[in-house]
């Protein structure tokens, strides 16, 4: 319905946990592959399967980034408070039109279901943008589009809606081989185009997603990385390696997936950097190091947190000093 709704022109979205994306992962890769938007909320619970279904985690994060057989790559937002789920859920949504493709709020059962308290929130002031969707008149103009041709070298085709009275306005929304022009084709120069402009479309969101937040210590050469709800036991976790230990941390709080320059110039500066996350397998580790380089992936420590409560500060001070030597 969300796809659906998301081709006809409407700003679309639905809710659900990790079941339900697992589930949805072939609808998923529609969307991607034939460009439609929509925003998706996945409440993160522990898994696999039933697992612990009123406990918290963090563990849906490498199968949302790639959801789908074959290559895919999804934008993904993190929030970490309720206040922030508001925000993003704005972004969310122009970042799905401007981009032509679903976009993950990755929220996780601490945010989802326990009392938070909030500043009240802030009056939306951003304009809706709904990327590039051509117009009767935008038509008349051009005489014709092609609806997957890389016009302004960003990766992003334009579009139209269902509706639009002009002649030109049709195309194929395929989920099959298509050219440039929309229509079926299984040669492989089409297929292989294709695929490398949807790259290139994922490569410019990294310009527009959501920036990290980063709160500097003094002199520090230890770096901390998190996200979600794990910000809140980081911040207490801080002050106790300062008071305890004399330990001095930079902090940064990842809010977006693909990652932004500043994830990479944070690595290159800090001698160890410790990812703090709510699942086993250190997954927000594993896509830090397909993304920086490689000679920076020994930099890269995991602290991780699998209790499915929510993440405490002293479990954060003890792991960090204990793979300090303290």
């Amino acid at each position: 319905m969300v796809i659906g709704a998301g081709w006809a022109g409407a700003r679309s979205m639905t809710a659900t946990a990790g079941p339900g994306i697992s589930l949805m992962a072939e609808f998923a890769g529609l969307a991607y592959y034939v460009e439609v938007p929509g925003v998706i909320w996945d409440i993160q619970r522990v898994g696999p399967s039933t697992g612990l279904p009123t406990r918290t985690s963090q563990g849906d994060i490498v199968s949302t980034a790639f959801l789908s057989h074959g290559d895919t790559k999804n934008i993904m937002l993190i929030p970490c408070s309720v206040e922030e789920c508001f925000t993003m859920a704005t972004e969310a949504f122009n970042l799905a039109e401007q981009f032509q493709t679903l976009v993950f709020v990755m929220s996780d059962l601490d945010l989802g279901m326990n009392n938070w308290m909030s500043d009240p929130f802030p009056y939306p002031t951003t304009p809706i943008k709904r990327g590039k969707v051509l117009s009767k008149e935008d038509l008349d103009r051009l005489g014709g589009f092609a609806r997957y041709k890389d016009v302004d070298g960003d990766g992003i085709g334009y579009r139209t809606l269902p509706g639009t009275e002009h002649p030109a306005a049709a195309y194929f929304a395929r989920g099959s081989g298509h050219n440039e022009k929309a229509q079926y084709s299984e040669r492989a120069d089409d297929f292989e185009n294709n695929m490398e402009r949807l790259n290139r479309k994922f490569e410019t969101a990294r310009s527009f997603v959501p920036r990290p937040e980063i709160t500097k210590g003094n002199n520090a050469k230890i770096g901390i990385i998190g996200y979600g709800t794990s910000h809140w036991g980081i911040t207490e976790s801080r002050d106790q390696l300062r008071a305890e230990y004399a330990i001095e941390t930079d902090y940064l709080r990842l809010r977006a997936y693909p990652f932004t320059r500043e994830v990479h110039d944070f690595v290159e500066q800090h001698e160890h950097v410790y990812v703090v996350e709510q699942n086993r397998d250190a997954q927000m580790l594993s896509l830090l190091k397909l993304d920086v380089k490689p000679e920076l992936t020994p930099r890269l420590r995991s602290i991780a947190h699998i209790t499915g409560l929510p993440l405490d500060a002293r479990s954060i001070t003890d792991e960090l000093t204990s793979m300090e030597g303290k």
